[in-house]
C-alpha cells in the first residue's frame, strides 16, 4: 500500500502472493514485502494506521466464500420463508367468551364441511340452484335468530335474472341466475353507500370447490354473524353478495351489478376469490384511483400480504384467470380490493380441492383480514363520497406478513426519482473520495467507475438471459416444467445461472485485470457503484412510463444509500473492505423482502403453468421470476464473493450445483406430474356431431374426443401410457369448418382450438340429451336497394351451457340481430364467426333469436349463414358412456381429467 497525506493505497497484486514492487513511498514498499523492520522511518501512530489498514485490505481465504452464501441462503429459510407459511392458531368456539369479537375459525370450518359434503355445484345443477340456494338462506336465518335486533336490520333477497355483456370475444348471456343478497344495516344509520362484500359458491366440473371458493363464503358467513351480533356499530350498510354464477363465467356478479335494486348504492367492494386452497390470501387488486382502499387495508389487516407486483403481472393477462372484480370495476364501477386465495394452486379446479387440504389456520388468517377490513370499510367516512377520494393508483406491498406499507403513484414517482438522483450524486462522492485518499485523479476513479457501469450493464442482462436461455434449452428438448412437482430444482435450473451472469464479468475483470493504481477494495467498491446506478437508472425509467413496480429497485438504491452514506460518514468507506460489513447488514432487510416476494410469486405461479396453454413457454415465466429475484436480492451481496481469494473458483462451484441440478432434472425427478398432488390437468370433450347441409341432408356425423392440451408438454406424458393412435392436429378442419368444426367452450378454448387435438372413435358417443333448433319464420322484406331477410330461430332441451357460432357467408352481412348489438357495431373488433355463449340457471325456458341479414344482390335463396350448435352437459351427474369410462379409467394416475359430454351440430341456412 502507499501512504500519502494521511491515505492509502492497495497493491492489487496481494491477492496473487506476491510482493509489490509498484510504489515509491520507502516505508510502505517495505512494510508490505516483509524486508525491512516496519518501524525503522515510521512514527507509531503511522505505523499502527498502516498495519491496521493492511489487516483490514486483506482478501479472506477462499474457502469462507461457500459459507458467506450458505449463511444468506440459511437467512431465507429461518426468515423469509417460514413467516410466508406463518398462520395464525385458529379460534375454537369454546375459546369465542374469551375473545369477543373474534372470528371464530372452527365455525366457519364446521359449515365449511357441509358445503364440502355436498360435492360438486355446477350452475344450473339441482344441488347449486335448491340445496345451496336452501343452505344459504337456512345460515342466514340462523345469523338472524342472533343478531342485535335492537341495532340492526337485516333485509334477504333471491335474485333471479338474465342479461348479457361482451367478454373476450364472445357475447356473454345468462338466463335464471339466482344470487342470495344480504344486507345488514345499523339502525341509525342514515348512509346510502354500501360496501359490497362478494363470492361465489357454484363450482368447476369436477370440483367440489372447497377452496374455490366456499371458504370464502362461509368466511362472509361468520363475517356477517359477527357483525350482526356485536355492540360496536357501523355506518355504512354492508351488502353480502354470494353469487352463484362465477365460473359461467361472471354471470352472477354482473347480474346483481346491472340489474339488482341495491347495486346502484354500493360504492366499495371487498371481493374474495381463490386460485389454490389453504394458506394465506393475497391482495392484489386495487382501486382503481381510490388508494383509501388501502389506507383501509393497512389499518385494519391482522395479517397482511399484497404486492403491487401481483397486480401489474395479473393486469398484464399474464395469469390465466379472472375474477368478479372486472365485472364490478367495468360495469359498475366498483371500487374495490380483490383477494385470493393463492397457496396450493396444484388443486385449483379439480377434485382435490377438499376440506382436507385447508388448515383451521389457514381460514382463521382469512377471516381474521376480512372481518377487520370489512368493519374497517364500513365505518370510512370516505364512502359517504367515495368520487371526492379518486386520486390515482397506489403503491402498495407488505414487508414479511409483518406489516403494510402504501403510498400514492405520484408520491412513488417522487420517491423513485429523489433517491435515484440522490444515490447517484452520493456516489459521486465516494468516487471523488477515493480519488483524494489515493491522491489520484477523478478521471482515473471515473474511467474505472465507466468501464464497471458497462460491466454492470453486461452483468444485468446475463443474469436474465442466463436463466432464459436454460429455459429455451428444456423447452427444445421437451423438458418444460421440470420444477411442477419439485420446485426447489429451479434454485439449479435458474437461481444459479442469474447469480453466476451476474458477478462474472465483474469477477473475471478483478480476478484478471493488470496491475492498476485503484486499490481493489475500492474497485469491488465501484463494482456496487456501477449496480447501484444501473438499478437507479431503471428505477427513473420505469416510473417514467408508469411501472409501479419499480419501488423494487427503488428499495435497493435507498438501502445501498443508507450503507454509502454510512460508510462516508464513519470513514469506514476508506478502511480496507470493513465498507463491505455495513453494506452488507444494511442488505439484510431488502433480501428478506425480495425472497420473501419472488418465493411467494413462485408459488403462486409455478401451479399456474399446468393451465397456461400451448403456446407460450411457462420456463420463460418461471425463469424471469428467478432472475429478477436472484438479481434484486444479490445484485450488492453477490458482488461481494470477491473480498475471498479465488472468487472464479466460487463461480465454478455454482456452476457446479447448477450440472448437479441439471442432471436431476432430466432424471425421473424432473417428471413434471404427481398424483393427486401435483396433477397434469387432461380437458376433453367427448363430442358427438352433426353437420348438417343447406338441403337439411347429413353430410358428416362422427365422434371422437376433443382435447384442449392445457400445457407445454401437450399430449407427450400421454403417448406410452394410453392408446393415442389416430390423434390429430385440427389444422386442416380449421381451413374448412367454421371454428374446426369444434365445440369450443369458451374464448379460451376457441383461441386455442387451432393447436387442439382430436381423436376419433369408432362407437359414436352417447350423449345425455341435445339441443334441438327449430327455425321458425324466414321472412323477406325491404327494398330493391336495401333488400333485407329476417330467420327467427328457437332452441329447445338444451343443457346449462350452449354455445352459438354465426358466420354469415360470402357477400352477406350481418344487419342486427337479437343479441348484443356491441359485436356487430364494432367490426374492427369483433370479426365473424361470432360466438354467443348462453348459460341458464334455474329457468330453462327455450332460447328465442333472430337473424337480420342482407346481400348485395337480393338472392335469399341460396346459402346464407352457418350456425353451430354446441351443448355442455359439464356436471358431474351428466351421463357418461362406457367407452368414455374405459377411456378415463385407462388414464395414468397423474393425469387428471377434466371432461363432459358435448353435442355439436353444425347448420347451413
Amino acid at each position: 500500500m502507499e501512504h500519502n497525506n494521511g491515505g492509502f493505497k492497495e497493491d492489487t497484486s496481494l491477492e496473487h502472493s506476491e510482493p509489490s514492487t509498484e510504489y515509491n513511498e520507502k516505508n510502505t514498499l517495505q512494510l508490505v514485502t516483509g524486508t525491512v523492520d516496519p518501524e525503522e522511518g515510521c512514527s507509531n501512530e503511522t505505523l499502527m494506521d498502516l498495519r491496521e489498514k493492511k489487516s483490514f485490505s486483506k482478501q479472506l481465504p477462499w474457502y469462507y466464500s461457500p459459507v458467506y452464501l450458505l449463511f444468506w441462503v440459511g437467512l431465507f429459510f429461518a426468515v423469509s420463508y417460514t413467516l410466508f407459511n406463518y398462520l395464525p392458531t385458529g379460534v375454537k368456539i369454546d375459546e369465542e367468551s374469551d375473545l369477543p369479537n373474534t372470528f371464530v375459525a372452527q365455525r366457519a370450518e364446521s359449515i365449511l364441511i357441509k358445503l364440502d359434503l355436498m360435492g360438486p355445484k355446477i350452475a344450473g345443477d339441482y344441488v347449486t340452484e335448491v340445496v345451496m340456494v336452501d343452505f344459504l338462506l337456512s345460515e342466514i336465518s340462523k345469523v338472524r335468530e342472533e343478531m342485535r335486533d335492537d341495532l340492526y336490520e337485516m333485509e334477504v333477497d333471491v335474485q333471479h335474472s338474465s342479461g348479457a355483456f361482451l367478454h373476450w370475444q364472445m357475447i356473454n348471456m345468462y338466463q335464471g341466475i339466482q344470487n342470495v343478497v344480504v344486507k345488514l344495516s345499523t339502525k341509525s344509520s342514515n348512509s346510502t353507500s354500501y360496501l359490497l362484500v362478494n363470492s361465489h359458491y357454484d363450482s368447476k366440473p369436477s370440483s367440489v370447490g372447497t377452496g374455490d371458493a366456499e371458504l370464502m363464503v362461509v368466511t362472509m358467513l361468520e363475517t356477517l354473524r359477527l357483525m350482526a351480533t356485536s355492540e360496536e356499530t357501523f355506518l355504512h350498510p354492508i351488502v353480502f353478495l354470494f353469487n352463484g354464477a362465477e365460473e359461467q363465467p361472471f354471470h352472477g356478479s354482473h347480474s346483481f351489478i346491472t340489474n339488482h335494486r341495491w347495486s346502484a348504492n354500493c360504492k366499495a367492494l371487498v371481493n374474495l376469490d381463490s386460485a389454490g386452497a389453504g394458506g394465506r390470501e393475497i391482495l392484489f387488486q386495487g382501486g382503481p384511483n381510490h388508494p383509501w382502499l388501502m389506507k383501509q387495508y393497512k389499518k385494519s389487516a391482522k395479517h397482511p400480504f399484497a404486492t403491487t407486483m401481483a397486480e401489474e403481472i395479473f393486469q398484464a393477462d399474464l395469469i390465466p384467470s379472472d375474477t368478479d372484480f372486472r365485472i364490478f370495476r367495468d360495469f359498475g364501477p366498483v371500487p374495490g380490493l380483490d383477494m385470493a386465495g393463492c397457496y396450493n394452486g396444484f388443486v385449483y379446479h379439480t377434485k382435490f380441492d377438499r376440506i382436507k387440504v385447508i388448515s383451521r389456520s389457514s381460514i382463521q388468517n382469512t377471516g381474521d383480514n376480512v372481518f377487520s377490513l370489512v368493519r374497517s370499510i364500513s365505518n370510512a367516512e370516505e364512502m359517504y363520497d367515495t368520487e371526492a377520494h379518486s386520486e390515482g393508483h397506489s403503491v402498495f406491498f407488505d414487508y414479511l406478513g409483518l406489516f403494510f406499507v402504501y403510498y400514492t403513484e405520484s408520491t412513488g414517482t417522487a420517491l423513485n426519482i429523489s433517491f435515484s438522483l440522490g444515490v447517484i450524486l452520493v456516489i459521486c462522492i465516494s468516487l471523488w473520495r477515493m480519488a483524494k485518499v489515493t491522491d489520484r485523479r477523478v478521471g482515473t476513479y471515473a474511467r474505472a467507475f465507466g468501464m464497471q457501469f458497462l460491466l454492470a450493464i453486461l452483468g444485468f442482462l446475463l443474469a436474465l438471459a442466463f436463466p432464459l436461455l436454460m429455459s429455451v434449452f428444456y423447452d427444445a428438448g421437451d423438458r418444460t416444467m421440470t420444477y411442477f412437482s419439485n420446485s426447489w430444482l429451479v434454485i439449479g435450473l435458474f437461481i444459479c445461472p442469474s447469480i453466476i451472469g451476474l458477478v462474472l464479468p465483474s469477477t473475471l475483470y478483478l480476478s484478471l485485470r493488470p496491475n492498476e493504481k485503484i486499490p481493489h477494495t475500492y474497485h469491488l467498491q465501484i463494482v456496487g457503484h456501477a449496480f447501484c446506478v444501473l438499478l437507479a437508472v431503471l428505477c427513473i425509467l420505469l416510473t417514467a412510463v408508469g411501472i409501479r413496480t419499480a419501488y423494487l429497485f427503488m428499495m435497493c438504491v435507498f438501502f445501498y444509500l443508507g450503507a454509502l452514506i454510512i460508510n462516508l460518514a464513519s470513514r469506514l468507506h476508506d478502511k480496507g473492505y470493513l465498507w463491505a460489513v455495513v453494506l452488507g447488514v444494511c442488505q439484510i432487510l431488502p433480501y428478506l423482502y425480495f425472497t420473501y416476494l419472488f418465493h411467494a410469486l413462485l408459488v403462486i405461479t409455478i401451479p399456474m403453468t399446468s393451465r397456461k396453454g400451448m403456446d407460450a413457454n411457462p420456463d420463460l415465466l418461471i425463469s424471469l421470476e428467478c432472475a429478477l429475484g436472484s438479481i434484486l436480492a444479490m445484485v450488492f451481496l453477490a458482488p461481494l464473493l470477491n473480498i475471498f481469494r479465488r472468487p472464479k473458483s466460487m463461480v465454478g462451484g455454482l456452476a457446479l450445483v447448477m450440472f448437479i441440478f441439471c442432471m436431476i432434472s432430466v432424471s425421473n425427478v424432473g417428471f413434471p406430474y404427481r398424483a393427486e398432488t401435483n396433477v397434469m390437468r387432461l380437458h376433453f370433450l367427448e363430442v358427438h356431431r352433426k353437420f348438417y347441409e343447406y338441403d337439411g341432408s347429413l353430410s358428416l356425423e362422427d365422434s371422437g374426443y376433443y382435447f384442449d392440451l392445457q400445457d407445454r408438454r401437450l399430449e407427450a406424458p400421454l403417448l406410452d401410457k394410453i392408446n393415442l393412435t389416430g390423434l390429430t392436429r385440427l389444422d386442416e378442419q380449421c381451413e374448412t369448418e367454421m371454428k374446426c368444426g369444434m365445440p369450443c367452450f369458451n374464448h379460451r378454448w376457441c383461441t386455442a382450438v387451432k393447436d387442439a387435438r382430436w381423436l376419433p372413435r369408432d362407437e359414436p358417443v352417447d350423449l345425455p340429451g341435445s339441443p334441438i333448433l327449430q327455425l321458425l319464420n324466414k321472412t323477406v322484406s325491404g327494398t330493391e336497394s336495401d333488400p333485407r331477410v329476417r330467420l327467427d330461430f328457437i332452441v329447445s332441451s338444451g343443457p346449462p351451457r350452449m354455445s352459438f357460432f354465426v358466420q354469415p357467408r360470402e357477400g352477406v352481412k350481418m344487419l342486427s340481430w337479437s343479441f348484443l348489438q356491441g359485436m356487430l357495431d364494432s367490426p374492427s373488433v369483433y370479426k365473424p364467426p361470432y360466438h354467443i355463449f348462453f348459460g341458464y340457471g334455474s329457468d330453462n325456458s327455450p332460447v328465442e333469436f333472430h337473424f337480420e341479414m342482407t346481400k348485395n344482390d337480393g338472392n335469399f335463396e341460396v346459402p346464407l349463414v352457418e350456425l353451430g350448435i354446441s351443448g355442455h352437459y359439464m356436471s358431474h351427474l351428466s351421463k357418461r358412456d362406457a367407452t368414455t369410462l374405459k377411456f378415463i379409467e385407462d388414464l395414468p394416475d397423474f393425469a387428471h381429467p377434466m371432461e363432459w359430454p358435448s353435442s355439436y351440430e353444425r347448420y347451413i341456412f
